[in-house]
């Protein structure tokens, strides 16, 4: 039997919500390093923060497992998740559609599935919690979707994310697509955008 904990803290109005997150994620991968509201009202089980809770309740469904960080793992958000997404929670990350990750430090994006040429979108959409998406060192992007370049400064990314994400960009079409989340917005990094340090 679910607690009531597994029941409450969803969205008010599924429909309407639902559509307000996925225009506001599908508008970041559109138009990557811009950022965009992705306050939903929702109110998950800690230590699932809420940007993370609006992505998974937005695009997952039974069809989509989800690779949960064990910093989030816990009964309350297990049992909440699957309530309000009936996604699976799987532990084999390479065969996640949707990540939700607590931490760059011990993220790997070629632990997670890259499609593959014929279907390069079956590939991992992972959504990274970092401190904040201002304030950390400097990133330039361009790419698809950016008219010349965009910089963005979000906190606490891995010593390695810059290379890590150059060997991503040399799968394409196969690859992850990234969703950078923290304080009700959302910074979208698809696999085709490119960058760099600031003054490399």
């Amino acid at each position: 039997m679910m607690d009531g904990q597994s029941l409450e803290g969803g969205f008010d109005d599924p429909v309407m919500d639902a559509q307000r997150g996925f225009r506001a994620i599908m508008d970041a991968l559109a138009n990557p390093g811009t950022l965009h509201t992705l306050d939903l009202g929702l109110t998950p089980p800690a230590p699932l923060p809420a940007e993370c809770a609006a992505v998974a309740l937005t695009l997952c469904d039974p069809e989509s497992p989800i690779w949960l960080d064990p910093a989030f793992e816990n009964a309350a958000v297990l049992a909440w998740l699957r309530f309000h997404t009936g996604a699976p929670i799987i532990s084999d990350r390479s065969k996640a559609a949707f990540a939700l990750v607590s931490t760059a430090s011990s993220l790997a994006f070629a632990d997670f599935t890259q499609g593959d040429d014929l279907y390069p979108d079956r590939s991992t959409t992972i959504v990274l919690a970092v401190p904040a998406l201002s304030g950390g060192a400097v990133l330039c992007l361009k790419g698809p979707g950016i008219q010349t370049e965009i910089t963005i400064t979000p906190m606490d990314l891995s010593a390695d994310f810059l290379d890590q994400w150059s060997h991503n960009n040399a799968r394409f079409p196969r690859g992850i697509d990234l969703l950078l989340v923290a304080e009700n917005q959302v910074i979208g990094l698809p696999r085709t955008t490119r960058i760099e340090a600031k003054g490399a």
